[in-house]
């Protein structure tokens, strides 16, 4: 993997690059949809390429470990093939998912053992292991395993918690330079930063990521319940110590705005389920602000679900048809909610980057962050 940075905002931190892998060049600053079983969730992947313009998605190595499970993926030839799709993939370690199942987990120096959602039958993922599994997922970025510090956290949970993180870290970054990928094109590793909120704890895990020369860097453990200012002021910490010359990658963010106030502070990669999960219940995001299209008042509106919508996605649909759709559950309402607002994440980055590129982009900033959170 190479990163190429382009150009800087002057008013801010933001920037803009791309990131070369050998499925393909990845424009950045980039969102990535969420593909956590293979699929993101009721988007064809022709859909995908043509409507959404993905450049890059994300799957995670918890959910396919249990199913299909990595004997299927591996006759299979991976991921890219598994699912036939021919774009850059990043893989999530597991350790959110993990996280998540805090009454069903027990975390050790060795690994994390837990229960299966499935069937409650028991696992562990190590350092090793979790390298290994990516190795036959097969995607372009693996990242490491962590633990994502709850929140809140006390300072003492949150310092044990960090070095578990970093004492993982150290194998699993051995493991990868140990091991070689298996299909005939290229892996990269992240490790990631934690630290809760606390930070003299980010500033360390900062200095230990940075320190082992990684090809690009995350930075877990946000948006978990924090207030978006915190998450906003140890995203500045962070990436004051990230190499600045390596993609940074803020995980699970976010909202629209958070978005934009994240790039404004130097992050280049997103992935968050919010633009289909919302999507799905009927929760659509535009440049002219949020749209609740359950709510009665669309009931006989036949205007587009976007004025200008044919700027980021060709859907001719009215806000009348399509909260007909989903009041009556259709699943034709949740998919054109869910690529109309993957459409818009996507559209946003590279409004982000062309702001960028044109010495813009924090006054473009002062004035979408506004626009784009109006209830409409």
């Amino acid at each position: 993997m190479k990163f190429t940075l382009e150009n800087k905002d002057t008013k801010s931190n933001a920037r803009c690059g791309f990131i070369e892998t050998d499925h393909g060049k990845i424009l950045t600053p980039i969102f990535m949809p969420v593909g956590t079983l293979a699929s993101v969730k009721g988007i064809h992947q022709r859909e995908l390429n043509t409507d959404i313009r993905a450049q890059i998605i994300l799957g995670n190595t918890y959910h396919l470990y249990l199913r299909p499970g990595m004997e299927i993926m591996h006759a299979a030839g991976g991921l890219h093939k598994f699912m036939a799709w021919d774009k850059p993939i990043l893989t999530d370690s597991g350790g959110y998912q993990v996280f998540s199942l805090s009454e069903n987990r027990k975390l050790t120096r060795e690994g994390a053992l837990f229960k299966s959602h499935i069937d409650g039958s028991k696992h562990i993922f190590t350092p090793e292991n979790v390298v290994e599994t990516q190795r036959i997922i097969g995607s372009d970025i693996m990242m490491a395993l962590d633990e994502c510090t709850p929140y809140p956290s006390e300072y003492e949970y949150a310092k044990n918690s960090l070095e578990l993180t970093y004492h993982w870290l150290k194998r699993g970054w051995k493991t990868f330079q140990e091991t070689e990928p298996l299909y005939g094109h290229s892996q990269t590793f992240f490790p990631i930063v934690q630290g809760s909120t606390f930070k003299d704890l980010r500033i360390r895990a900062a200095e230990q990521v940075a320190e082992l020369g990684c090809e690009g860097n995350a930075i877990g453990g946000l948006a978990v319940g924090e207030p978006a200012e915190t998450m906003y002021e140890l995203v500045e910490v962070v990436n004051a110590i990230l190499p600045e010359d390596k993609p940074r990658y803020l995980m699970g963010v976010g909202t629209p705005v958070n978005l934009l106030e994240s790039i404004a502070r130097g992050v280049d990669m997103f992935d968050c389920v919010m633009p289909t999960r919302n999507g799905r219940n009927g929760m659509l995001f535009s440049r002219n602000g949020i749209i609740n299209i359950r709510n009665e008042k669309w009931k006989s509106d036949f205007s587009l679900l976007d004025s200008e919508s044919d700027c980021y996605v060709d859907l001719t649909y009215s806000k009348a048809y399509l909260r007909h759709l989903v009041i009556n559950n259709e699943m034709l309402g949740a998919q054109i909610a869910s690529i109309h607002n993957l459409a818009f994440y996507l559209w946003l980055m590279g409004e982000a980057r062309k702001k960028i590129q044109e010495g813009v982009f924090e006054q473009w900033k002062s004035i979408m962050v506004k626009q784009i959170a109006i209830r409409l």
